[in-house]
């Protein structure tokens, strides 16, 4: 995009510059080669260019006028490198912008993925911890496995009691009262009663 304003611009100035040179050429041709004298000497010529329809002499610019076009044009020049060096700095303003966006993207993709590891690493170790703890109160003798499953909220009980094999499970549950054992027992059936069907 810059390299085509760059060449629109050159051509741009490039026109203006021609169209001014050729006007004041002109002016200077009509000057010295003895145009203008023939037309003051000659009464003939004098009197067709004052009989035209608008009865006005024409005449090539003053220079004065080109003067005060040679300064509306180079107001105009300055006008579009004001925009020209705007424009530059908001591009390059934009491009800080672009980069300091593609940073913090990278930064947050960076700690969605050491985000995800920890979340994954507390999975695995809760995990583990569970699978742990299942075995020592598997491990224990039912009779003391029994009283602290007796102490316990229901639903961590009955947690604990769903992932041992069925022969300790049923050893704990033989060593609780039998209202804890019905407890956790319909804790056990319901945990998967909202589980779609096939």
């Amino acid at each position: 995009m810059k390299v085509f304003f760059w060449k629109k611009r050159s051509r741009m100035l490039g026109s203006l510059q021609v169209i001014t040179v050729l006007l004041i050429g002109s002016a200077l041709l009509r000057l010295s080669d003895g145009t203008g004298q023939a037309f003051a000497r000659d009464p003939e010529v004098i009197e067709t260019v004052t009989s035209n329809s608008s009865g006005e002499v024409p005449m090539c610019p003053a220079p004065d006028d080109l003067k005060n076009m040679l300064t509306a044009l180079n107001h105009r020049e300055d006008g579009l490198v004001e925009r020209e060096t705007a424009l530059r700095d908001r591009m390059h303003a934009l491009d800080i912008a672009e980069e300091h966006v593609t940073e913090k993207l990278a930064q947050l993709e960076s700690a969605e993925q050491s985000l995800r590891e920890t979340i994954a690493l507390a999975d695995t170790a809760a995990e583990t911890d569970l699978d742990r703890l299942t075995r020592v109160y598997e491990t224990m003798k039912p009779k003391q496995a029994a009283a602290l499953f007796e102490e316990m909220d229901p639903n961590f009980a009955a947690g604990f009691l769903g992932r041992m094999r069925p022969d300790a499970a049923a050893a704990i549950l033989a060593g609780l009262t039998p209202e804890a054992a019905h407890l956790f027992s319909v804790v056990l059936a319901g945990r998967n009663a909202n589980v779609p069907r096939q």
